[in-house]
């Protein structure tokens, strides 16, 4: 019955692996979709001592393609979630965790057990952020698809993870249950059918990238065209975009239409898929004007960065640098023609 679930687990992770990539070559929730399927099918064929024995001399190789698990379903969730770009920062966990998890295999034996504790306490932490992220970007997001998506599915996977990690740290504490891995496996098969269910017949809009502005979707109505007007009056006028956590449910309020009409409209006419996204448009516009200025040359581009409406310098040097390809002062730098005039400049 094991080895029977743990094949229905397979099968479902090897269509939904074919599916992501056939569908979407290069597109980074895709990709992370993809390396995840795969860490999860080496995590189902190594778990079980069964299974081990059937792919005999490729158990190594399994083995090191489970030990980062955690790191690629925390990076699938971020960029499925938060438009992440795959890239060495957002690999960094799973590096580090395989890295660890190398340790633990191979390292002094009398080690072992305390390297695996904490390689899964780790492996907790980023399966609750993942569900933090989950949660913190639930309200900004402009995709209709992805919003039905967050709880039901994701939240799910999400605690499974969990779980399983605290299966894990119980056996490396030394408790043991003839139950563990049917009802690991019988987890896996679940939750792999209910991942194939979704992600192969996932809307395009799910996994699409931003499209841009001057390519609407479809003509608009003359309601629709005023409420456009009257947001664009709002946060150029009124510089709404200036405000410290300024959300998409207060824009609507002041403009006077529902939320979710406004969603729809910044998502199918602007080609915004998160909130954050719409507003930083305006926020990076601004920055890059106020680095260019002379005038702004000794300003702190952290002072910079809590004017303009940022509550921290991380997420405004994250956010500038992916509009731009180079840092705050970087751009200051080359606009400016000369080195920098504050030294140790942050950014």
């Amino acid at each position: 019955m094991e080895l029977i679930l743990r094949g229905v687990a397979i099968g479902a992770l090897i269509a939904t692996a074919a599916g992501l990539w056939r569908a979407g070559k290069g597109h980074s929730a895709r990709l992370a979709g993809v390396l995840f399927s795969v860490s999860v099918l080496a995590y189902t064929l190594q778990s079980s001592a069964e299974s081990r024995l059937a792919i005999g001399s490729l158990e190594p190789i399994v083995h090191f393609l489970a030990l980062g698990g955690s790191g690629l379903f925390w990076l699938f969730i971020v960029a499925l979630f938060d438009d992440r770009e795959i890239s060495a920062t957002t690999l960094a966990p799973y590096a580090g965790l395989t890295l660890l998890g190398l340790f633990g295999w191979l390292g002094p034996r009398n080690l072992q057990p305390g390297v695996w504790i904490i390689h899964n306490l780790i492996e907790v932490a980023f399966a609750a952020h993942a569900l933090f992220v989950i949660v913190r970007s639930w309200r900004g997001d402009l995709v209709e698809a992805r919003r039905r998506l967050r709880g039901p599915f994701l939240g799910a996977v999400t605690l499974f993870v969990v779980v399983l990690a605290g299966f894990e740290i119980g056996e490396a504490f030394g408790v043991e249950a003839d139950w563990y891995e049917l009802l690991g496996a019988c987890a896996l098969a679940i939750f792999c059918t209910a991942g194939a269910a979704v992600f192969l017949q996932a809307q395009p809009a799910l996994f699409g990238a931003a499209r841009p502005a001057e390519t609407p979707s479809a003509r608009l109505d003359a309601g629709d065209q005023h409420i456009l007007d009257r947001l664009e009056e709002v946060m150029i006028q009124g510089a709404a975009w200036r405000r410290e956590g300024l959300t998409i449910g207060a824009l609507a309020e002041e403009i006077g239409v529902p939320e979710h009409r406004l969603r729809r409209l910044i998502n199918d006419q602007l080609g915004h898929r998160n909130f954050v996204a719409f507003v930083n448009v305006y926020r990076i516009g601004a920055a890059k004007q106020r680095l260019a200025d002379p005038a702004d040359a000794r300003t702190p581009v952290s002072a910079i960065a809590f004017d303009l409406g940022f509550a921290s310098l991380g997420p405004f040097n994250r956010a500038f640098k992916e509009a731009t390809g180079q840092t705050p002062s970087e751009w200051r730098k080359i606009q400016l023609g000369q080195g920098s005039p504050i030294p140790e400049n942050p950014g």
